[in-house]
């Protein structure tokens, strides 16, 4: 039998089809595919937002807390220097007064030559009162030096309020923004 040739044709047409249609069904299962990947993707970008919008709130409001507690930090260094300076310029008073023990010392040695007994005592007060200078001195010296640091530190705790002031400035500017 002669075969129509019209035949191959439609049927070459007819597979070219059904090709054409599984084709185009794997393309919308792609699709599909991709549609809910994006969704999953958007939401979890939603959640990961929401957090970070929290986390954010949370870092400035610890920020203030910190920035307020270096201003309280910074007053209370401000007193104790205050408090330093009266006690050093006391302890220099006293050590001013002790070196008049000086004095004392040889008004006692001419009592000593009448009152041997008062001589003994004198001499036992005035090798005290020796070590009492000595020890002043160290103190005066002690005193200076810790107001020297606090000082110091006042200037420290004043950068380090200046800097978290300068560092919390554009999280508040991002409260606006916070819920």
């Amino acid at each position: 039998m002669n075969e129509d040739p019209r035949r191959a044709i439609v049927q070459v047409i007819g597979r070219l089809g059904r090709e054409t249609q599984l084709h185009l069904d794997e393309r919308y299962r792609h699709f599909r595919i991709t549609d809910a990947v994006t969704i999953v993707t958007a939401l979890l970008l939603v959640v990961l937002a929401v957090f970070n919008v929290y986390y954010v709130r949370v870092l400035y409001v610890d920020l203030n807390g910190i920035v307020n507690n270096m201003d309280s930090m910074h007053g209370h260094i401000r007193n104790i220097t205050d408090d330093m300076d009266v006690i050093t310029n006391r302890m220099a008073a006293f050590d001013r007064h002790m070196n008049h023990m000086v004095a004392i010392k040889d008004n006692m040695g001419a009592m000593t030559s009448n009152i041997p007994k008062i001589r003994a005592n004198m001499d036992t007060i005035t090798k005290d009162m020796v070590g009492i200078e000595q020890s002043m001195g160290l103190v005066a010296e002690g005193m200076g030096i810790i107001d020297q640091r606090v000082h110091m530190m006042t200037g420290a705790v004043a950068t380090m309020r200046h800097n978290m002031g300068q560092f919390a400035g554009p999280m508040r500017s991002m409260n606006t923004v916070l819920p």
